[in-house]
Formats: C-alpha cells, structure tokens, sequence
C-alpha cells in the first residue's frame, strides 16, 4: 500500500487551477470566503470543497472574524514542496552547465 505524505497532499492540491488561483489571489492579504466565492463561476460548495483541500494541504489557514471565515496563505507548506524540488533544480542546474561547457569546446 502506498503510503499518502504531506508532499502527495500539497502537490495533489496544486494540480488544480481553481486551488492555484485561490493560492494566488491569497498572496499577501487575507480574503473572507464569500469573497473567494464572489471570484469563480462555480457554486459556493465547489469553492469549499477547494478550501477543504488546500486546508488540508496545510496551504491554508481560516479564522472567524464576527459571521465570516477568513482565509490565509499559510507558506510553510509551499515552503516544504519548494524544498523538495529544489533538489530537482540543483540537478538540472548542473546538468545545463555541463552541456554549455560542451558546447563551448565545440566552438
């Protein structure tokens, strides 16, 4: 049996375009759900089926304020995926200089 991580929970969330644009549009400021809602042309239950995930993910946090629910960018998760893939950039870095190199002495 395949074991679910927090890196399967992050990418999975961010393989959807509403979850991105939802990450998006938190970048930097908190919005209030029916804000969020009020962005997409999909029912309110879509859009908290999404927050469900992202939530999940630990890629964002809600809090209430009086009657709404706020949300947040929470980036320690994408921080963490980041992370990960900067082993991948590491590599692809080196292995772009070794072809330039090559390519120069063919010069």
């Amino acid at each position: 049996m395949v074991e679910y991580t927090a890196l399967d929970s992050i990418f999975h969330s961010l393989s959807d375009p509403i979850r991105r644009d939802i990450l998006r549009r938190l970048t930097g400021h908190e919005l209030s759900v029916g804000q969020l809602v009020q962005q997409y042309d999909v029912s309110f239950a879509a859009i908290s089926k999404h927050l469900k995930v992202l939530e999940a993910a630990r890629l964002i946090r809600k809090r209430r304020e009086g009657r709404k629910q706020m949300i947040a960018l929470d980036e320690a998760a994408l921080k963490e995926a980041d992370q990960y893939l900067e082993q991948y950039r590491q590599m692809w870095h080196g292995r772009y200089d070794k072809l330039d190199a090559l390519l120069k002495q063919g010069d």
